[in-house]
């Protein structure tokens, strides 16, 4: 069983060159489980006063649970985000 229930079920706008299905990502994201995980980052972004003020740093969960501060090219690099490293 797929990781989660909209697994496979993007129909149209798949972009060949990129891979990616923003119709996918679209649903996902508006899953209430995706809403309240960027709910919680934005709020540690605002509370360590990074929020929105171009200083390179996102607001990232650990591996235990915790938030803490990590260059945002780390956070959003990391398990082939973006397809800039791939997984094997």
């Amino acid at each position: 069983m797929p990781r989660n229930t909209l697994a496979g079920k993007g129909k149209g706008r798949y972009n060949e060159n990129t891979g990616r299905d923003y119709e996918y990502d679209k649903q996902y994201q508006k899953t209430t489980v995706r809403k309240k995980y960027r709910a919680e980052l934005n709020k540690a972004n605002r509370k360590a006063g990074t929020y929105g003020n171009g200083d390179g740093y996102d607001a990232s969960h650990k591996k235990d649970g915790t938030i803490t501060k990590e260059k945002q090219s780390k956070n959003r690099a990391r398990n082939g985000a973006n397809k800039k490293t791939t997984k094997k």
